[in-house]
């Protein structure tokens, strides 16, 4: 094996070229640590593996918002390219992205260990994170708009990542309600209700945008593969986030004006989330044969490719809330089905990710140039 950190492009290239794409990798550590806690099965070691995976996903958290705010306080020069590039400053959203999945294993995790302190935390940090979101939903677009540059025949799902991640932060707030008080509880649930509408309803304008790119200009080069997914992120999303804050509305508004509204919100959810589920599973049929199309095509790893992982986990979970609240076997199965695929990415993924730091080809910055790093457009840094 040769020596680490060979093919590092410049000393302190750690810090200098490390980019918020790094981010995903906390999601999708995360969320596969959510979805081995909701298995059915009760194997020895399975919920210890998941609290595991979680506390790597934690550490990986705080590892990455130090490199990135050492990044921003030593090469401030490097903040605007950053934030004017096509691609990644998109990336931007999964920081709260990978935030809400760690709010979640909190509830999950954190109550068994340290007890009910934690519910405190987790509220005190979900209002951080739906912040970090509405802000990356407001600024990247916002850019977009009047400094970025931009073409039809360039668009990718990534453009959803900014505009996601309130609706992230939606679904963990109705993870959270049930464990507040009243008021705090209506206060999450309104905000989680607003920002859900924002995100989904922007995240449809966009998968269209994707449709008709996709029919006009046929899939993107082999760099994007993984992007080919990320719409099922916001379909799953949405459906998860509609089931968990319909189930806490009833708890959290009874006996108040809008008690009748609460228990409607928790019947239409289900509703509502059986009809985005329909619609993920057409997104995850079509994103499955456009992955065997680029299989073929012997797809280069680069950091995009995790970004397979967050929304085929999401989509579990949505699954198996469905399962609970139907009672129905198909979802049990379909939810299984889907944790084993998601299992199995993550490990090829996470391995191949670690090759790409041992080496150090992961740290190029495509905003900053420099070896095997296109100027303009490249989903993330390639590993050859």
């Amino acid at each position: 094996m040769s020596r680490p950190f060979s093919r590092l492009p410049e000393p302190l290239a750690f810090i200098r070229h490390f980019t918020p794409n790094w981010f995903a990798m906390t999601m999708g550590t995360g969320v596969l640590a959510l979805v081995l806690a909701h298995l059915p099965w009760h194997l020895p070691g399975l919920v210890m593996l998941a609290e595991g995976l979680w506390f790597f996903a934690v550490g990986l958290f705080v590892l990455f918002s130090l490199l990135f705010l050492l990044r921003l306080a030593l090469f401030r020069d490097t903040l605007w390219p950053m934030l004017l590039h096509p691609v990644q400053s998109m990336f931007l959203g999964a920081i709260p992205m990978g935030m809400a999945v760690l709010i979640k294993g909190l509830l999950l995790f954190g109550v068994p260990r340290w007890g009910e302190g934690v519910y405190a935390l987790a509220h005190a940090l979900w209002w951080l994170d739906a912040a970090l979101a509405l802000l990356g939903a407001l600024l990247v677009p916002y850019l977009m708009f009047t400094r970025q540059h931009h073409a039809l025949e360039k668009l990718t799902a990534v453009w959803l990542l900014p505009i996601v991640a309130p609706e992230v932060a939606a679904s963990a707030a109705g993870a959270l309600a049930p464990h507040l008080s009243a008021a705090n509880a209506q206060q999450l649930l309104a905000a989680g209700f607003v920002l859900w509408g924002m995100s989904l309803s922007l995240a449809f304008s966009l998968i269209t945008l994707v449709l008709l790119r996709l029919a006009l200009h046929k899939l993107p080069d082999t760099d994007f593969a993984a992007t080919s997914w990320l719409p099922l992120g916001p379909l799953a999303t949405g459906c998860l986030g509609l089931l968990s804050m319909g189930q806490a509305a009833p708890l959290a508004f009874a006996g108040t004006p809008l008690a009748g509204a609460a228990e409607l919100a928790r019947d239409l959810g289900l509703v509502g989330g059986l009809a985005l589920w329909g619609a993920g599973l057409w997104w995850l049929v079509i994103a499955t044969l456009f992955t065997r199309h680029y299989i073929r095509d012997n797809m280069p790893f680069n950091l995009g490719w995790w970004g397979f992982t967050f929304p085929l986990g999401v989509f579990a979970l949505a699954t198996f809330e469905l399962q609970a609240l139907t009672g129905l076997a198909f979802f049990s199965f379909a939810g299984v089905v889907l944790a084993l695929q998601l299992l199995g990415v993550w490990c090829l993924v996470f391995s191949r990710t670690l090759a790409g730091v041992w080496h150090g080809e992961l740290f190029q910055a495509p905003c900053l140039g420099g070896p095997g790093s296109p100027a303009v457009g490249v989903l993330s840094e390639r590993v050859g």
